[in-house]
């Protein structure tokens, strides 16, 4: 039933075409985006590098695995900063802006909630999650985070994040035996990142509703 729901939220993204296409300019910018922009925490940027580390392994990327965890790394820090400014400077308006097929209040009062209850640490891990990873960084922004603690924070999570997808993907990648498989074990892997996260927030958007109403 969950790899059904998160097949079909994700079913019009072919994460494999794009970066065929694409390439590393691709995964540059899901990062990015995931990261920086409110309206596009439904990117699944993870599969975007763990896809990009695949085909690092299977030649059909040609770049190596420095430049493109170096360059992942980078679009996430930017993506970060950009949230950040964001927040900072009009993200208040968020509070009363009414949800969208893009955005969604319950969304913002879970990357609140996080934030509160982590402190400065939920930038770190909060990359880990996403949606999370999304709006953490605007909501650091409102609460005008010191910018240089920020971006230390939002690197160490960016290193944690972006070289262990990447390198996961490499990994199978580099098994033959699991080369035919690839877009089974991407869907997989999506499922076994992704479950646990959601099942999170909504534990936590629960639980910050009932101590709204006490």
């Amino acid at each position: 039933m969950i790899f059904f729901i998160i097949n079909n939220i994700f079913a019009d993204i072919d994460v494999e075409t794009m970066i065929r296409k694409g390439g590393l300019l691709i995964i540059f910018l899901a990062v990015y985006a995931q990261t920086g922009l409110f309206f596009s925490f439904f990117l699944p940027s993870g599969i975007f590098l763990f896809t990009g580390g695949l085909f690092i392994a299977t030649g059909q990327l040609e770049y190596d695995l420095f430049t493109v965890c170096s360059c992942s790394v980078f679009a996430c820090v930017a993506g970060c900063c950009t949230g950040y400014w964001f927040g900072r400077k009009t993200g208040t308006l968020l509070y009363e802006r009414s949800d969208s097929r893009f955005f969604k209040q319950k969304h913002l009062r879970a990357a609140d909630t996080f934030y509160k209850k982590y402190g400065q640490f939920a930038l770190t891990a909060g990359l880990l999650f996403p949606i999370i990873r999304t709006f953490s960084p605007i909501v650091a922004g409102i609460v005008k985070m010191n910018f240089s603690r920020f971006l230390l924070f939002v690197f160490i999570g960016s290193l944690l994040w972006v070289p262990p997808f990447v390198l996961a993907g490499y990994f199978i990648g580099s098994v033959p035996a699991f080369k035919d498989y690839a877009p089974y074990i991407i869907s997989v892997f999506l499922v076994a990142v992704t479950t646990p996260v959601v099942i999170r927030i909504v534990k936590e958007i629960k639980k910050s509703s009932k101590e709204n109403i006490i």
